[in-house]
């Protein structure tokens, strides 16, 4: 199959040469009346540049991607650059003076400073395409505004604030009284059907918010069919699971009680019936939520406490302005992680969360994994139904990753390096060394942070 693409790819130069000559030039200085307004200069680059032609989902097959040989090139193109990154809602939000994610953000911005938008090929038959310095000037002027106006951590020192990533926040606001009872919640029982099964039972406090199992088991000794995600600092994630099925922790909290797989409860009358017969429980939980036992109380005590699972990390004071807290070789590790694009998703204080990603850019990890597709390998789609969003998963957040094992959405990857040549090969199409991938390790291990003072383990 290399053979037969790496001959295609042979004749293409010849064909789209061809064609520079009958296409004229995308080149546009449009932007430059918009001066004074970085965001509305930086859209209209965008859409001036030809960036929403393999940027968007609903970009049209131009007439030259229907032809023989360059066609399925083309539209190939077309599609892997969709599952990069859709520009759509970031053109909707420049346009309307609101902010992009914070995702989007970083991979406009590394697009400026590598220059490696657009791929030679199109560049062949869009000449002008490409960013010109004044451009580039533009947009990473842009990024290091809007980022500070939006993503700064209020720790970070001066000279990491335009950092991809950030440091943690010292602690999100809430009611202690809430948090206690949500501690209990979280441990207790008889939220499941049959009382043995609890929240942490398959995001231990001990085992950095997992089970370390490749799916967890459920009540009646029942297997789900993705891997647990870290409770620690999901408080940070964009939406919660890995479909994104949840807007917030609350949210979140509701649904493994009642799924017949996981605790198996037949509904929250049922929990807050059991929960009502313990006195003492029942004493404390009316003296902070009045109206008792609900599905909304119980949830809302649940996400109180989770949101105290922060875990400051070496790195964190790193970022804070100790430059003391990381080697060399953990330095060299990090600037690998920015350099190949691993701080364009694994961003902000979370290093993940708050972006949908497409698994397996350049090549199909479910055919390199040979275990045939799953419901869970579904991803977004599951909840939009939108074929676009198959296959993507919400980014999971890299904190305290090295004890987090087994990876990924189907926990099918055991090794931390595996995880990395996976990613770098599936991701961005590159190999990388023993060399390079012992460096990232060494970066990913300032990650593991502190809970209640003491090192997670």
């Amino acid at each position: 199959m290399r053979n037969t693409s790496f001959s295609k790819m042979a004749v293409l130069p010849v064909g789209l040469l061809t064609l520079a000559l009958t296409m004229p030039s995308c080149s546009s200085n449009e932007y430059k009346k918009l001066e004074g307004d970085k965001a509305k200069q930086v859209a209209s680059i965008i859409r001036n540049n030809g960036c929403m032609e393999c940027h968007s989902a609903t970009a049209n097959v131009p007439f030259y991607g229907k032809l023989p040989i360059i066609g399925p090139v083309v539209q190939a193109d077309m599609k892997e650059g969709t599952h990069y990154l859709d520009l759509t809602a970031m053109l909707t939000a420049l346009d309307n003076g609101k902010p992009v994610s914070e995702v989007d953000l970083a991979k406009v911005e590394n697009t400026a400073l590598s220059g490696s938008m657009p791929p030679a090929k199109y560049y062949t038959m869009h000449w002008g395409t490409s960013l010109n310095d004044d451009e580039k000037k533009v947009i990473i002027s842009w990024a290091k505004e809007a980022r500070k106006n939006n993503y700064v951590s209020p720790t970070v020192a001066e000279e990491f604030a335009n950092e991809p990533v950030q440091p943690l926040v010292a602690f999100i606001p809430t009611d202690s009284a809430k948090v206690a009872l949500g501690f209990d919640l979280y441990h207790d029982t008889r939220l499941s059907g049959d009382n043995t099964i609890s929240c942490a039972t398959c995001h231990g406090l001990n085992t950095a918010g997992v089970d370390r199992k490749q799916y967890s088991e459920g009540i009646h000794g029942q297997f789900g069919g993705v891997n647990a995600p870290t409770v620690y600092n999901a408080a940070l994630n964009f939406v919660q699971f890995w479909d994104g099925r949840a807007a917030d922790l609350k949210e979140q909290a509701a649904g493994p009680p009642l799924n017949p797989v996981e605790m198996g409860s037949a509904s929250f009358d049922e929990i807050c019936a059991k929960l009502a017969e313990d006195k003492e429980l029942s004493k404390r939980f009316l003296e902070v939520f009045p109206e008792g036992f609900t599905e909304s109380t119980v949830t809302e005590a649940i996400a109180e406490f989770e949101k105290t699972l922060l875990t400051p990390s070496r790195f964190d004071k790193y970022l804070s302005g100790d430059k003391n807290a990381l080697t060399a070789e953990e330095l060299e590790g990090y600037q690998l992680f920015k350099d190949n694009k691993c701080a364009t998703c694994h961003v902000g204080m979370n290093l993940g969360g708050q972006s949908y990603e497409y698994m397996g850019i350049k090549e199909n990890y479910f055919d390199y994994r040979g275990t045939g597709l799953t419901d869970g390998d579904n991803g977004r789609w599951a909840v939009t139904k939108n074929e676009s969003d198959r296959h993507k998963f919400k980014t999971p957040t890299l904190r305290n990753v090295m004890l987090t094992t087994p990876y990924m959405h189907d926990g099918s990857i055991q090794t931390i390096e595996d995880a990395i040549q996976v990613m770098h090969e599936f991701q961005i199409g590159r190999h990388i060394s023993d060399a390079e991938t012992a460096k990232i390790v060494a970066f990913l291990n300032t990650l593991t942070g502190e809970y209640n003072g003491k090192l997670l383990q």
